[in-house]
């Protein structure tokens, strides 16, 4: 029984501490517009997740066909999307036993009157993998898994800017 209370007792002091410093969980990003126009391609993975991030939010209304542009209140341009897979390092024999892998994004804000928002923004995310051909199917399978990881890196960052972006 005195175990019992010890327990609450602790449980409760942790609580407690928790509420009194502040901690709250991550809420969804409050932006400055309702409206954004972008031209994000169909077939880009970053682009379809981009704008299922902003539709998640129910603030933001993604137009995405040109003849609608004029009831948009910001533009994304998107300037760059590109994968890279570029080589680290060979064995002695010439094989390659690691690859860096690349995921960039360029974009820009701006309205519709042309103020830039956010001006011409690269964002870079990179990671090491490890290469041996004798698991070449599992390592393209994790090469697709941090591609994955890289790119909701790169939509986390975004968000968190088009956030910021306080006026209009």
């Amino acid at each position: 029984m005195q175990r019992r209370a010890l327990l609450t007792l602790a449980a409760s002091a942790a609580a407690l501490s928790l509420a009194g410093c502040g901690f709250a969980l991550r809420k969804a990003p409050n932006f400055a517009f309702t409206k954004l126009f972008s031209s994000l391609s169909e077939s880009s993975q970053l682009g379809v997740e981009l704008r299922r991030s902003l539709q998640a939010t129910r603030k933001v209304e993604v137009i995405s066909d040109v003849r609608r542009i004029n009831e948009a209140q910001v533009i994304l341009d998107v300037l760059g999307d590109q994968r890279e897979k570029v080589v680290l390092s060979l064995n002695a024999t010439g094989q390659v036993r690691e690859f860096q892998l690349r995921l960039r994004f360029r974009f820009k804000l701006r309205t519709l009157a042309g103020k830039e928002l956010i001006p011409d923004t690269e964002i870079l995310q990179q990671r090491d993998i490890s290469f041996n051909e004798s698991a070449v199917l599992a390592k393209e399978a994790e090469e697709a898994l941090l591609y994955r990881d890289m790119q909701s890196d790169v939509i986390q960052q975004i968000m968190r800017r088009l956030a910021a972006v306080t006026e209009l």
